[in-house]
């Protein structure tokens, strides 16, 4: 049986992101997938975005001759590691979830994404040269540089599909004390956009799982500090087996 990891991207990126990640564990074979709309993959109603991207992805990880799986998704890639457990939980191993959180949207988040999701269409794609905060105030430039370039590379209408089905996700706090498989919780000290706290609470709620806080990094905390990231998933996925 072949146990393989599976790499889920943050928003609005694709997974060019996770290029440091794909050789950080060794004989143990690694799937990064572009989530609906990004990185050229097929598109995907907002309504059902999530369930449609944990479905591409179960897709990848059988055509890799994947039986058991190992899923890791950071901030948006946390929402389909949700819906990825609850369409095909009997082949998760484990679950990393980092710089994500397990609540849904409250009213004013649902509104700026709709917000953000207009104005894109009506302006195109101007996040990389205006991001949200996904990197600390001391990323290096180098990392800034690669951020925008992986945004710019994406249409504007994979973005405003990807934040309209954000907004529309289901709260998954109600499953959290159902997980059995080992977790991991990644999270930082510096992160503007997922505050460590929501990632304490919802360690907390899954039985077992551990948490991690990478300190000074943002929220792409994979790309600000890729060596400690790599460690901590390598770690764990030697622990899973």
């Amino acid at each position: 049986m072949t146990t393989g990891l599976l790499l889920l991207h943050a928003f609005p990126l694709d997974a060019q992101m996770w290029s440091e990640q794909v050789t950080a564990t060794s004989g143990v074979p690694v799937v990064a997938v572009n989530l609906p709309g990004f990185g050229g993959a097929p598109s995907a109603d907002p309504a059902g975005w999530m369930d449609t991207a944990a479905d591409h992805a179960d897709a990848a990880i059988v055509a890799a001759g994947i039986d058991r799986v190992i899923v890791c998704g950071l901030s948006m890639g946390g929402y389909v590691a949700f819906a990825y457990l609850r369409r095909h939980g009997a082949k998760v191993a484990g679950l990393i979830l980092a710089n994500t959180r397990a609540d849904a949207d409250d009213a004013a988040a649902k509104e700026r994404r709709q917000g953000l999701a207009t104005r894109l269409r009506s302006e195109g794609n101007f996040l990389a040269d205006s991001p949200p905060p996904l990197l600390s105030d001391a990323a290096p430039a180098r990392v800034r540089d690669r951020v925008a370039a992986i945004i710019r590379g994406q249409t504007p209408e994979a973005i405003a599909q990807a934040a309209l089905a954000m907004a529309q996700r289901a709260d998954s706090q109600g499953d959290l004390a159902a997980i059995s498989v080992p977790t991991l919780v990644i999270t930082s000290s510096a992160d503007a956009l997922i505050s460590p706290d929501f990632s304490k609470a919802m360690a907390d709620a899954i039985p077992g799982a551990r948490l991690e806080t990478i300190p000074n990094v943002g929220h792409l905390s994979n790309l600000e500090a890729p060596a400690e990231f790599n460690r901590l998933i390598a770690d764990f996925v030697a622990a899973v087996g």
